[in-house]
């Protein structure tokens, strides 16, 4: 029996926020979660960087270290790793099968988010990890991930409006969401948010009790503004200089939450040198945000940019490059803000190639090439092709900057279809 089998099951019940089934499940299961100290992450975007600089510090530093995220790029295994490899294949179907037997036939059946997060807590209790790093699913306060009464550090990295069909409308609300991951007493390391969402979150600190840090972005040393691969930026905070391998300068602000988070740790008691951080900084890797690799010996760069924010940010990035026009092959899944994401990213003389995002509910191809147009008439170009390949075959040419975004869900199967073209 494959892992997608398995899970396959519990994929009807979709999305459905609340603590009780996953609650109940982890009792079945002996309460794994309640043998692993946490750092719970939370935010709109930056999850998944902070998510890696801490486990990849911590392992430096000696320690053993789980590390839980969503979604995963490629295979369910991504999203469950110990000291920065993936858990085997074999171990998460024999893990998820021990999840599967705990379900009681009679009782709601759990979401598939929860049936994996299950498996997760259950492999770092078994694993008898030092430090799990676990970042939410989505929102935060009803997440499957929310059920540890004493996290060692709780991080909220930022606040944008996305899946507020889940969340609700406003920022305050989404806030809320998001800051229901507190605990009392429990340190809060928070980072840039918008005043409105920063007013929701600093009262629910002080209802709490929490010791807080609110975060400053790092600050650039002036090394290599427009990074190169291969080419070191090193940035400082609070006294502590460490380069900074991920490209864009919203890593000023999530390199600043890792690194706020370790200074908490070591107040706690734990050995993280200055060493560990600077060489366990460098060593980060978090693919699919801000990567540059190649398609057809053709130089690509890859972004997730699946909400507003994410897409400023790569429009910014972009923009250090200093290249024109850019030429944009993009496929959106259909509960997207396609609008704000195509404000954020199109510019007059772009080149953009849309495609559908396979094997999801995916907007379609010929609507946001209208979307697009009405946007920004002045697009050099923009058509629709009725896959990835072929939309990348028509976007490549020699002078091009090249980029693929819209869709983590997109950039999965690039990856998957780059891996077995290697592989052949």
């Amino acid at each position: 029996m494959d892992i997608d089998s398995i899970l396959q099951p519990f994929q009807r019940f979709g999305v459905h926020l609340g603590l009780e089934r996953i609650q109940k499940l982890l009792a079945d299961l002996g309460n794994p979660h309640h043998k692993v100290p946490v750092i719970h992450v939370a935010g709109t975007n930056g999850k998944g960087s902070v998510c890696a600089y801490l486990s990849a510090v911590l392992t430096e530093a000696g320690y053993r270290v789980g590390r839980y995220t969503s979604p995963h790029l490629v295979d369910w295994n991504e999203r469950i790793c110990l000291n920065e490899q993936p858990i085997s294949l074999e171990t998460l179907e024999n893990l998820l099968l021990q999840v599967q037997a705990a379900i009681q036939p009679d009782e709601e059946s759990p979401t598939q988010f929860e049936v994996i997060t299950a498996a997760a807590w259950l492999y770092f209790a078994q694993a008898q990890v030092d430090v799990a790093v676990v970042e939410v699913g989505l929102g935060g306060r009803l997440d499957a991930t929310n059920v540890c009464p004493n996290p060692l550090v709780t991080i909220i990295t930022s606040l944008s409006r996305e899946h507020w069909q889940n969340l609700g409308p406003t920022l305050a609300d989404i806030a809320r969401e998001k800051a229901g991951i507190l605990k009392a007493g429990c340190p809060a390391v928070v980072g840039q948010l918008p005043e409105e969402a920063r007013a929701v979150v600093r009262a629910r600190i002080i209802d709490l009790g929490c010791p807080v840090v609110w975060a400053e972005p790092a600050v650039d040393l002036g090394t290599a503004k427009t990074q190169t691969p291969g080419e070191e930026r090193r940035v400082e905070y609070q006294g502590i200089k460490y380069p900074l391998p991920l490209l864009g300068d919203f890593q000023l602000n999530n390199s600043a939450l890792a690194i706020a988070s370790f200074q908490i740790l070591q107040q706690q008691g734990w050995e993280i040198s200055e060493a560990a951080i600077a060489s366990g900084m460098a060593k980060t890797q978090w693919i699919g945000r801000l990567q540059w690799t190649t398609w057809q010996n053709h130089p690509l760069l890859i972004d997730g940019a699946h909400n507003p924010a994410a897409a400023i940010a790569l429009r910014q990035y972009v923009d250090t490059l200093e290249k024109s026009p850019i030429y944009w092959v993009m496929g959106m899944l259909s509960t997207k803000d396609h609008a704000d994401i195509f404000s954020a990213l199109l510019r007059k003389g772009d080149r953009l190639y849309l495609v559908p995002v396979p094997d999801h509910s995916s907007a379609e191809p010929e609507y946001l090439a209208t979307l697009a147009q009405n946007i920004c008439p002045e697009l050099a170009d923009c058509r629709t092709y009725p896959d990835l390949a072929a939309g990348l075959e028509a976007a490549i040419s020699p002078e091009s900057l090249l980029v693929l975004c819209g869709s983590l869900y997109l950039l999965g199967h690039f990856l998957e279809q780059n891996r077995s073209a290697a592989s052949k």
